[in-house]
C-alpha cells in the first residue's frame, strides 16, 4: 500500500468518526424550543396535513358517541371529586422519551396553577385520556366516555402552547374564532378559503360563559389559517385590523377564567 492510498484511508477513518452514518431509519430528536415565529393554528395545520383522521377546524375529532360539536353541558365535563378538584385519569405512550413526557407533564401541570383541573396517571378508571403520538395534533371535544385520543405527535405538537390547545379542547372548549357572536370581532374572508374547507369556519353554538371575545385566547386560529392564498388572511380581526390573533404562548387571563367558570373552580 503506497503512503498517499494510506494517508487517504486514515482521513476516511477520522471523518467517519467525526461524523458517524446514521442507521437506517433512525429520527433525529424533534425539536423541542418554542418558536415564537409561527402561530400555533399554522404548526397544528402543517402536522395535520395528510392526517387519517377525520378531523373538524383542523384538530378536532369527528364526535362517534355524540350527534353534534356541542360540548359545554355536563354530561361531557369531567367529573369534581369532593374535594372541589377535578381529576383526570391519563395515560401516555412510551413512544414518547422522557424528556418529551416532561414538556407534555408541565403543560397539564400548569392548568393545576391557576385551575381545580388535575391530571394523575391512570389506574384503573373507566373515563380518561390517552395521549399518543399519531399523525398530528388532535383532540375529543370534552369528555366522550371510556379512552379518548390526544395525538401530539413528535415531529410538529411538542411545543407548550399545542399541548395545552389540545388539552382545552378535551375539557370542551372550542376555537375562539367559532364562537356564536365572532361576526362582531372577526371578518372570515371566504374568498380566501377553499370552499371544500369552508365547514371550518362555520359558528358553533357556543357557551360563551358571559366572558368577551378574546384575540389573545389559545384557542383562537392565527390570521391565515386554512388560507388558499399565502400570507392572505382568512381571518381578520374588526374594528382593529391590525390586532394580533393566534397568540403562541400559552393560557390567555380568559381562558384560565373560562375554565374556572365552566367547571366552578
Amino acid at each position: 500500500m503506497t503512503p498517499s492510498v494510506s494517508l487517504l484511508l486514515l482521513l476516511l477513518l477520522g471523518l467517519s468518526h467525526a461524523y458517524p452514518l446514521e442507521e437506517e431509519g433512525s429520527e433525529a430528536e424533534p425539536q423541542m424550543d418554542d418558536d415564537d415565529t409561527v402561530d400555533i393554528s399554522t404548526r397544528i395545520l402543517n402536522s395535520n396535513n395528510g392526517t387519517n383522521e377525520m378531523l373538524l377546524e383542523g384538530d378536532l375529532l369527528v364526535p362517534t358517541t355524540r350527534n353534534a360539536m356541542k360540548c359545554w353541558n355536563q354530561e361531557c365535563l369531567w367529573k369534581k371529586g369532593s374535594n372541589g378538584l377535578v381529576t383526570i385519569p391519563f395515560t401516555i405512550s412510551n413512544q414518547f422519551p422522557s424528556g418529551e413526557k416532561k414538556k407534555i407533564d408541565y403543560a397539564m401541570k400548569s392548568f393545576a396553577k391557576s385551575t381545580c383541573i388535575r391530571f394523575a396517571p391512570r389506574k384503573n378508571e373507566y373515563d380518561y385520556i390517552s395521549i399518543e403520538n399519531k399523525g398530528g395534533c388532535y383532540s375529543a371535544l370534552g369528555r366522550t366516555g371510556g379512552r379518548q385520543e390526544l395525538s401530539l405527535n413528535r415531529r410538529g405538537c411538542l411545543y407548550h402552547g399545542i399541548i395545552q390547545h389540545e388539552i382545552n379542547h378535551a375539557l370542551s372548549f372550542q376555537h375562539e374564532q367559532t364562537r356564536s357572536d365572532r361576526d362582531s370581532h372577526v371578518l372570515i374572508n371566504w374568498d380566501n378559503i377553499d370552499p371544500n374547507m369552508a365547514y371550518n369556519f362555520h359558528k358553533q353554538d357556543t357557551n360563551n360563559l358571559n366572558t368577551p371575545y378574546d384575540y389573545s385566547s389559545i384557542m383562537h386560529y392565527g390570521r391565515t389559517a386554512f388560507s388558499i392564498r399565502q400570507g392572505a388572511d382568512s381571518i381578520t380581526p374588526i374594528p382593529n385590523r391590525n390586532a394580533q390573533i393566534g397568540q403562541r404562548k400559552g393560557l390567555s387571563k380568559w381562558d384560565i377564567k373560562r375554565i374556572k367558570k365552566l367547571y366552578n373552580c
